[in-house]
């Protein structure tokens, strides 16, 4: 019997198990993956980082080495070699999670799971019992109609095929002007692929600061990225290894068409729950597929719990580890909570893309005052050093409180510097507070505690 059994690996359901089994559980995670670490650290986060670090550093070398006086510093590319790259990349972080499964007394119960009923998990033939379950199953990449994905013919891929092509594309067709299409579409990019992104919005990254959308497609744009906003797909039909790609513009109804060696179909995601058995068990699901839960991330069946992807928010791996170390308390009788106004979202291209919580938009529309703080890092000494002066930090505090809002930045290292908001306005700091802490020089931190002064008298070196 076990006090706990989590169904998925990912980065969820792992933090979940290790919490739990510290808090003195007895815990079994069921994984029918080869490995450890759900889609993030196999086909999705860790991955995508590896593949975007490599493509970085040959943009380094082309474009800034001689800048710096490295001469003659020509790259060329062995894809296979950096596809052997991503792998050893993913095994090293998923063999660590084995390591911390037995270091903890973790379980691995291999293969798929069902939940025949309160309490009970079958994997295969076996009926394991437990006290409670918790369902940190993940996410899938979201269908499009009309476009049939076959990542095994690598012609019209997923995020998943896109991460593994049999080699580097020409062209590439993006569908989605989301986190995953532009990182993916960035890669290709940088490696030689004309990269064309076709959104429905007439804005990329929907939901982010405006003012970082404009200035983050024009980076990109510069890039050599395409962008064709205010599009429907329609369709994208493969034949002899191309595909075409349909779409009507929203403005006029017209339609195109654009063919390439690659469709990239990045469309968003959707929750992994196929096979659980949830609907005869009686879970409680959202009009939109997701899991329901209560404030301490219960189903309405006892005894049975979900987090991350499962559940409606964010679909970020950080935020499913929180709430994986928030139910493992919970569970174990103690008190767990995850502060949702205070979750970062990151796009990892180069520059990068960092936010946190409120845009100006969102301020607004709430009714709120606000001031904001720019600060552009071409006035920070570092950035400019780096070749990384585009971009600037975006403070939006309360006007009669000076209390953090929320933050955009757009620039170097922005997916470490939100950190430092994050936990100003975790304690309910103020502007002030950031812009009267000491930032060490030189650093592309300073950038950030800039922004906080130019909240108040104003930003020192614009």
């Amino acid at each position: 019997m076990y006090d706990l059994i989590v169904i998925g690996a990912g980065p969820g359901g792992y933090v979940c198990a290790i919490r739990a089994a510290q808090l003195g559980l007895k815990v079994g995670v069921v994984e029918g993956r080869e490995t450890l670490g759900g889609t993030c650290l196999n086909v999705g986060c860790i991955p995508s980082k590896a593949l975007l670090h490599a493509s970085h550093m040959l943009h380094e070398a082309h474009e800034n080495f001689e800048k710096m006086g490295l001469m003659n510093a020509h790259v060329d590319v062995d894809w296979d070699k950096m596809q052997a790259y991503k792998a050893d990349t993913v095994a090293g972080n998923t063999k660590g999670i084995e390591f911390l499964f037995k270091k903890n007394k973790i379980d691995w119960i291999k293969g798929w799971a069902s939940i025949p009923g309160a309490g009970k998990v079958q994997v295969g033939d076996t009926v394991h019992e437990t006290k409670t379950i918790v369902i940190a199953t993940g996410s899938s990449p979201a269908a499009l109609k009309g476009v049939t994905v076959d990542n095994d013919a690598g012609v019209i891929v997923d995020s998943t095929g896109g991460l593994a092509l049999p080699k580097i594309p020409e062209s590439m067709v993006v569908i989605g002007a989301g986190v995953i299409g532009l990182e993916l579409g960035s890669v290709y990019a940088r490696l030689g692929a004309e990269v064309t992104v076709v959104e429905y919005l007439d804005v990329i990254t929907p939901g982010m600061d405006g003012e970082v959308q404009k200035q983050f497609q024009k980076v990109l744009a510069k890039q050599g990225l395409k962008f064709v906003l205010g599009a429907a797909v329609k369709s994208a039909n493969a034949q002899d290894g191309q595909a075409t790609v349909t779409y009507a513009l929203k403005k006029d109804d017209s339609e195109h068409q654009i063919t390439a060696d690659v469709v990239l179909v990045a469309t968003g995601r959707r929750p992994h729950l196929d096979g659980l058995g949830l609907d005869a068990l009686g879970v409680s699901m959202t009009d939109r597929g997701f899991v329901k839960v209560d404030d301490h991330w219960a189903t309405s069946v006892k005894g049975v719990y979900a987090i991350g992807d499962a559940v409606p928010g964010p679909m970020l791996a950080h935020k499913a580890e929180d709430e994986g170390m928030a139910v493992a308390e919970v569970i174990a009788g103690k008190h767990g909570h995850v502060n949702y106004g205070v979750i970062p979202g990151v796009i990892y291209t180069t520059p990068e893309v960092a936010n946190v919580g409120l845009t100006e938009e969102q301020a607004k529309e709430g009714g709120r005052k606000v001031k904001i703080g720019k600060f552009p890092f071409m006035g920070n000494a570092r950035a400019k050093a780096q070749f990384q002066g585009e971009g600037f930090v975006k403070l939006i505090a309360d006007a009669e409180t000076d209390r953090i809002l929320g933050c955009h930045i757009i620039g170097p290292s922005a997916g470490d510097l939100i950190h430092e908001v994050c936990v100003a306005m975790e304690f309910g700091a103020s502007a002030e507070d950031l812009a009267l802490t000491c930032h060490a020089h030189p650093t592309v931190s300073e950038a950030v505690r800039e922004a906080a002064l130019a909240c108040g008298g104003g930003a020192i070196h614009a």
